[in-house]
């Protein structure tokens, strides 16, 4: 069970919706409009946030790299979704899995981090206004959002490289729509321990990590606004951090969701559950990148101010 056996497995197939033909179409339909909303809108926030000089403050800079962020998570993912839908023998290269895991682990991870960071910047502007140009310096958050790329690749690569390091010598279908992690693990004819104690300590360190930073963060961010005197005062400053506050709870709420529901017992129902956690699994993958441009959108006058105004220069150049 050597090197020639990892050698044996040269594509995998992905399982999708196989056994549920019926619904492919559907959900070709349903996930093809969620990620032209997701390109959209995210699009959207990518120009206002680089075009409008308004918007060059650290807390749009993260903005429009969460943005980016969420179109190539989908990118990396929901094509492939599409494509199994309407190809009979769903198929992808042990090259192409591999890359394909690489990005999707990347922008998951780096999204942790960023989020993060984002909590930072917006502890700060609420708990040390009077810092905040110096802390917050062009010299500070560019790195910080640079970092947070960097550790999102560094983990990704680690996890990939030592998942395609396994034998796979036998069983080569994914019950999943792509190449999600722990569906090709499940593969690997080999003990697979390391891998798995890999992602218990990236998943402390790029989950457990920021959501106690988070908390922190928002713990101090509170107590402060608490002590503000006015109304009016308590008002504004939790609206400049209420946007970032709905998509973290959105962004760790549906992980926890997906992670921690209990899995049923009966052996009667584990088609219908793993059609449901594939089905979760999918769409948690879109909801987060859908609502961000929305949240921010509906909630942040400056980036709806900023969108009139690219749309106005655009229908009436002059």
């Amino acid at each position: 069970m050597g090197a020639a056996n990892q050698s044996m497995v040269t594509e995998f197939v992905l399982l999708g919706l196989s056994a549920h033909p019926a619904l492919e179409k559907t959900f070709f339909v349903l996930i093809l409009s969620t990620y032209l909303v997701i390109l959209l809108g995210n699009g959207v926030l990518l120009l206002v946030t680089a075009l409008d000089a308004r918007l060059h403050t650290p807390m749009y800079f993260f903005l429009g790299h969460l943005s980016l962020l969420d179109v190539c998570y989908t990118t990396s993912s929901v094509p492939l979704v599409l494509d199994g839908f309407l190809t009979p023998r769903k198929t992808i290269s042990f090259l192409g899995c591999a890359v394909q895991m690489f990005l999707s682990f990347a922008m998951g991870a780096t999204e942790c981090v960023l989020l993060g960071m984002m909590a930072f910047d917006r502890y700060v502007a609420i708990c040390h206004p009077l810092r905040y140009p110096v802390v917050m310096s062009k010299a500070a958050y560019v790195p910080m959002a640079a970092g947070s790329w960097a550790a999102g690749g560094v983990n990704s690569l680690v996890q990939v490289s030592l998942a395609v390091q396994l034998p796979f010598c036998g069983d080569n279908v994914i019950n999943h729509f792509t190449c999600e992690i722990l569906a090709v693990l499940k593969l690997a004819c080999a003990d697979i321990s390391i891998n798995v104690v890999s992602m218990v300590v990236a998943n402390v360190i790029f989950l457990g990590v920021p959501v106690l930073f988070i908390s922190i963060s928002y713990m101090c961010i509170l107590t402060t606004i608490l002590r503000i005197p006015s109304a009016e005062g308590r008002k504004k400053a939790f609206s400049t951090c209420s946007a970032h506050l709905t998509v973290v709870i959105i962004f760790y709420g549906t992980i926890l969701f997906m992670y921690g529901k209990p899995k049923s017992k009966d052996p009667l129902g584990a088609n219908k559950q793993d059609l449901a956690d594939k089905l979760i699994s999918l769409f948690y993958g879109l909801l987060t990148p859908m609502l961000n441009p929305i949240i921010y959108s509906l909630r942040n006058k400056d980036v709806k101010t900023a969108a009139r105004s690219l749309v106005a220069q655009k229908c009436c150049p002059l």
